[in-house]
C-alpha cells in the first residue's frame, strides 16, 4: 500500500512518535528515513498492506502514521517497526526507542531532553515554567500530533512536573 505525505493522513489516523537522545544529523536522517521508509513501503498487517505515512522534524522527532480506516497494525506488525529502529539505532549512534524523557525548547528554541526528574527540579529552580514549549509524545493520532505535540508545559501533562 502507498506511503503517503504525513499531511495528507486523516486526523484519526494511529501514530507513534520516536524521540532520539541526540540530534540527528544531515548523514545520519538519511540513513533512519531510508530504513524506515524501506520497512513502511512494505508494512502489512495479516497480509493486507497499510497505508502509512512518516515525517521527520526538529532534528529529534520521527512520526509514524497508519491510517486504519482499511486496515489496522497489528501487534506483529508494529513490533517489526520497532526493530528496524532499533536496528538502525546501531548505525546512527542514538536511541529512538525507549520513553521517560521530557523534550522541550530552551530559551534560544533549541530542543533538548532531560528524565523527568530533572525537569521536575529545573521547574523548583525556575529553568522552566508553564510558559516552556513542551514536546508530547504520547499522542496518538494524526489529528492530535498536529494540534498537540508542541505546546505549553501548562498545557500538556508536563504540567504534573511542575509542582504548581
Amino acid at each position: 500500500m502507498p506511503l503517503v505525505p504525513f499531511d495528507t493522513m486523516p486526523d484519526d489516523a494511529r501514530v507513534w512518535v520516536f524521540a532520539s537522545q541526540a540530534p540527528i544529523d544531515e548523514i545520519d536522517e538519511p540513513r533512519l528515513m531510508a530504513a524506515v521508509d524501506g520497512y513502511l513501503l512494505t508494512w502489512n498487517a495479516h497480509g493486507a498492506a497499510l497505508t502509512c505515512a512518516r515525517e521527520f522534524r526538529d532534528e529529534y522527532f520521527l512520526v509514524v502514521g497508519v491510517d486504519e480506516r482499511a486496515s489496522g497494525a497489528s501487534g506483529c506488525s508494529i513490533d517489526g517497526l520497532f526493530r528496524v529502529l532499533q536496528k538502525v539505532e546501531e548505525g546512527i549512534g542514538t536511541t529512538m526507542v525507549g520513553g521517560g524523557n521530557v523534550y522541550f525548547r530552551d530559551p534560544t528554541g533549541l530542543v533538548v531532553w532531560c528524565v523527568r526528574s530533572q525537569f521536575e527540579l529545573m521547574a523548583q529552580r525556575r529553568e522552566v515554567s508553564g510558559d516552556t514549549t513542551v514536546f508530547d509524545l504520547t499522542v496518538s493520532t494524526a489529528g492530535d500530533f498536529r494540534a498537540h505535540f508542541e505546546r505549553r508545559a501548562q498545557e500538556s501533562w508536563h504540567q504534573a512536573l511542575l509542582g504548581t
